[in-house]
């Protein structure tokens, strides 16, 4: 018998629509709030980032968390340790790669909440939300 919990290549897929709307959805947050979209899901080979943006002259590094409930906990509750880790380290390369580690940089958290069947979601903005992780020359 096969376990129901066990990601299928349909739910596999929902998710990802999910995530991407919600991606799209926060980048239009950010851009209603003032921010600039520099790019979205960068990736390098320590792994990807959602968004990036600038907010006045500090880059913004952001992780979009996208759920239809918080049954499982709250959204920004999946940033732990071993994810925070890898975001620094992906920042900490592109900062790197563009010669900008003097420039001021920190981590941003936008939580998407869409409920099924719901039209808007519900936006949740954590600035500052992290400090790096990690040994490095990134500091927020």
């Amino acid at each position: 018998m096969r376990n129901p919990r066990r990601s299928s290549p349909v739910r596999k897929w929902l998710t990802k629509a999910l995530g991407d709307r919600g991606e799209r959805a926060a980048a239009r947050y950010l851009a209603r709030v003032g921010y600039k979209i520099v790019t979205r899901k960068h990736k390098n080979r320590f792994g990807e980032i959602d968004l990036i943006a600038l907010d006045g002259d500090c880059l913004v590094f952001v992780e979009v968390k996208t759920r239809r409930s918080d049954a499982a906990g709250l959204p920004v509750e999946a940033i732990d340790f071993k994810k925070r880790r890898k975001l620094t380290q992906v920042a900490l390369a592109y900062l790197k790669r563009h010669h900008w580690l003097d420039r001021s940089a920190r981590f941003d958290v936008v939580t998407i909440l869409w409920p099924e069947g719901s039209r808007k979601p519900i936006v949740e903005h954590y600035r500052h939300a992290f400090f790096p992780v990690g040994t490095g020359q990134m500091f927020a």
